[in-house]
C-alpha cells in the first residue's frame, strides 16, 4: 500500500525534522519500503493501492521508553503531603513513597493489575504510542515481581502495542528488609531476576541508584548477574543527588541513564563515551517541584542523545500524556521541539536498544502517526490538546 498526500517528518538525521512535502510512504507488510516525495516515487511502487492522508503531517509513532504503568492503588494523599511541605525523601522515609505502592500491588490480583494498567496504556495509545517500556519494582518479593512482569507481557496481547519489560527488583528496600538492603539484594532481588529470566519475562534490567534506594556497589551486583544472563541494563541515576549512578551505568555500557538531574560534566562525558542515552523525565521534575534541571546543554555539547518519557508512576509522575511530556521538556528544560520529538521517537528507540523504529526510512518498522497539524513544532507547543488523526502499527491503519 502507498500512503500518499502527506507531509512527512522523516527525522532521517538529528539535525532537522527532515520535512518532505507531498510525501509518499510505500508499505511492504509491516515495514517501510520507501519514503520520499511523490515526484521521486520509483516506478515499481506506482501500481500499489493508495491511501490518501489528506495533506496531514506524518511522523514516526511515539515511544514511551520509561514507565511504571503496572501498579496497584494511588498516592494522591502523598501528593497532598508534599504540597503541605513534605519532601519526596521525607515521605519515603516515613513509610510512604514506593513502599506504599508495594502494599497495594501485592494485594492486587493479576486480573486487577491488568485492568487498571490497560486504562493507562489506552491513554498512551490515544496519543500515538506504539512501543512501551514497562518496569516491575512495586512487588519487591518474588511472587509480585513475577506477577507484574506477566501483566506487562499480557498488555501486548490485549492492545495493538509492543511492550519491552524491565526488571526493577532493585527499586526500594521492602519493609520486611528494612535496614538490610544487602540481604534483600542477595535473598530476593537476584534470585527473582534469575526466575523472571528463566520464564522469559525480562528484556532489560534496571535499578534505582539513590540515597533512599541502593548504592553503586549494590546495583553493580545486580548488573553483574544481568550481564551473566545476557541482558542489557539501564539505570535510574542522579535524580535526587549524585552518588555515582551515571558513571556506573556508563561502565556497563547501559542502554540509558534516566532522570540524571544531578549529572555532572564528567558524568555526561562518560555517557558519551559509552554510547548511553540520557532519558529526561520532566513529569517527575514537575510533580516533585524540583529545581535542579538536567544538564541539557552538556548533553548537546557532548552529543549524548536525549530521550523523553512519561515516567508514568503513582508517586512522582502520574502522567499518561506523551504530548504533555514533550511540552514540559520544552518549557521546563528548554529543549527544542525537534529535540522533544526526537526524544519520543528515534532517541527513545535507542534507549530501548530498538533500531527498527523512530525514523521514516526504508527498512524501518511501519509505526507511524498521522496528525491534524501544519508543523511538527505544534506537537510540543499545544497544552492539553491531542491532534492525532490516526495511528499506524506494523503497517496496519
Amino acid at each position: 500500500m502507498l500512503l500518499t498526500n502527506a507531509q512527512l517528518v522523516t527525522l532521517k538525521t538529528d539535525k532537522d525534522f527532515g520535512l518532505v512535502p507531498e510525501g509518499v510512504i510505500a508499505l511492504d507488510g509491516g515495514q517501510i519500503a520507501w519514503a520520499g516525495s511523490e515526484a521521486d516515487l520509483p516506478d515499481n511502487f506506482r501500481d500499489q493501492g493508495r491511501h490518501d492522508l489528506g495533506g496531514r503531517l506524518v511522523t514516526p509513532a511515539l515511544i514511551d521508553c520509561h514507565t511504571h504503568v503496572v501498579f496497584g492503588g494511588n498516592r494522591a494523599a502523598e501528593f497532598e503531603q508534599r504540597l503541605n511541605g513534605a519532601s519526596y525523601t521525607e515521605v519515603a522515609k516515613a513509610g510512604g513513597g514506593i513502599v506504599s505502592t508495594v502494599t497495594a500491588t501485592r494485594n492486587a490480583t493479576e486480573a486487577d493489575l491488568l485492568a487498571v494498567s490497560l486504562k493507562r496504556v489506552d491513554a498512551l495509545i490515544a496519543e500515538g504510542v506504539t512501543l512501551l517500556e514497562v518496569k516491575s519494582g512495586y512487588g519487591l518479593d518474588r511472587d509480585t515481581e513475577l506477577k507484574m512482569l506477566r501483566v506487562a507481557r499480557r498488555i501486548a496481547d490485549m492492545r495493538p502495542i509492543e511492550v519491552h519489560t524491565s526488571f526493577l527488583g532493585a527499586h526500594a528496600v521492602p519493609a520486611e528488609y528494612s535496614g538490610k538492603p544487602d540481604a534483600y539484594i542477595d535473598e530476593v532481588c537476584i534470585p527473582t531476576l534469575k526466575a523472571a529470566h528463566a520464564e522469559g519475562l525480562v528484556d532489560v534490567v534496571d535499578g534505582f541508584c539513590e540515597g533512599i534506594a541502593f548504592d553503586t556497589v549494590q546495583i553493580a551486583r545486580v548488573f553483574d548477574v544481568a550481564v551473566a544472563l545476557g541482558l542489557p541494563v539501564k539505570l535510574h541515576a542522579e535524580q535526587l543527588s549524585n552518588i555515582g549512578g551515571t558513571r556506573l551505568a556508563a561502565s556497563y555500557a547501559a542502554l540509558s541513564a534516566d532522570h540524571v538531574e544531578y549529572a555532572t560534566e564528567d558524568d555526561v562525558k562518560a555517557l558519551a563515551e559509552a554510547g548511553t542515552v540520557a532519558v529526561v523525565l520532566p513529569g517527575a521534575f514537575y510533580t516533585l517541584r524540583e529545581t535542579q534541571a538536567p544538564p541539557i546543554q552538556a548533553f548537546r555539547d557532548h552529543s549524548v542523545p536525549m530521550a523523553l518519557a512519561t515516567d508514568c508512576n503513582p508517586g512522582s509522575s502520574p502522567l499518561t500524556s506523551p504530548l504533555l511530556t514533550m511540552n514540559m521538556a520544552c518549557t521546563l528544560f528548554r529543549m527544542t521541539p525537534l529535540e522533544a520529538l526526537l526524544g519520543m521517537t528515534a532517541h527513545a528507540a535507542a534507549a530501548l536498544g530498538d533500531k527498527r523504529r523512530g525514523r521514516i526510512v526504508a527498512g524501518a518498522q511501519a509505526d507511524l502517526c498521522v496528525w491534524d497539524v501544519e508543523h511538527p513544532a505544534e506537537l510540543a507547543y499545544r497544552i492539553g490538546f491531542n491532534p492525532l488523526h490516526s495511528r499506524i502499527f506494523k503497517g496496519a491503519l
